[in-house]
């Protein structure tokens, strides 16, 4: 029998050398993974996209919790959690093009579905980049706000790790 609660995968995504790209890779690596739960995942992806679409297809996670520089409203630094609505109708979008070096959050979920797979419910931890561009390490206003990140995504995962998982929510196989 599983563990109660959702699995939560949380999932680091960027390019290390696009420095503010790095973000969700910096967040990830300073996340104390002892302070979460056990059904609570945490993975550097960096650039591959591709790998958590295909990691995501077992099922076994209810939650994915994505963080990532995406163009928010606000000065550089600026932190928000966007919900993804996952995708409706009976048919899955076609696959996007596939980069091997980088897939944004919206592209991952339409592999994932693509390819026969879903996640119940998808956030986005997500920091406003000052600078794209070819250099290592971030920029001073989102090394600035790590910190305030990996406390809201422990916080984030926590939550959804004490929610009812899909092992609880349907029967069990005879």
């Amino acid at each position: 029998m599983s563990a109660p609660g959702r699995r939560v995968l949380v999932a680091g995504i960027g390019n290390v050398f696009l420095g503010d790209d790095g973000f969700g890779v910096e967040v990830v690596g300073r996340i104390d993974a002892s302070a979460l739960p056990a059904t609570v995942d945490v993975a550097d992806y960096g650039i591959r996209g591709v790998h958590l679409a295909y990691e995501l297809l077992d099922g076994r996670h209810d939650t994915l919790i994505m963080v990532d520089a995406v163009p928010l409203d606000g000065p550089p630094g600026t932190l928000a959690v966007l919900e993804v609505d996952p995708p409706t109708g009976p048919e899955p979008p076609p696959p996007p093009a596939l980069d091997g070096h980088g897939m944004d959050p919206e592209a991952v979920l339409g592999l994932l579905r693509a390819i026969g797979g879903d996640v119940d419910r998808v956030l986005v931890v997500g920091c406003r980049p000052a600078v794209i561009e070819e250099r290592m390490g971030l920029s001073e206003p989102v090394r600035a706000v790590v910190d305030d990140a990996v406390s809201l995504v422990t916080e984030l995962a926590c939550e959804e790790a004490t929610k009812p998982g899909r092992a609880e929510r349907r029967p069990a196989d005879a």
